[in-house]
């Protein structure tokens, strides 16, 4: 019983997002812009590139090649 309180105890010490970054959030929107055929931008999307979406919380963009 106690290696179990212990594995709960661990699960939601790595699932509570800390300030600042969000932790498991961000990395499921980054795999889904990848999953997209996208790519995480920094500040904004090159020239040829459409935004679709966000890869966090911060900003981040999610840009792909225009059709």
């Amino acid at each position: 019983m106690r290696i179990q309180a212990l594995l709960l105890a661990l699960l939601c010490l790595f699932l509570t997002p800390v300030p600042g970054d969000g932790g498991i959030v961000n990395a499921v929107r980054r795999y889904y812009c990848r999953l997209r055929g996208g790519r995480c931008a920094l500040v904004s999307c090159l020239p040829r590139e459409e935004p679709i979406g966000s890869c966090s919380s911060a900003g981040r963009k999610c840009c792909r090649r225009r059709k």
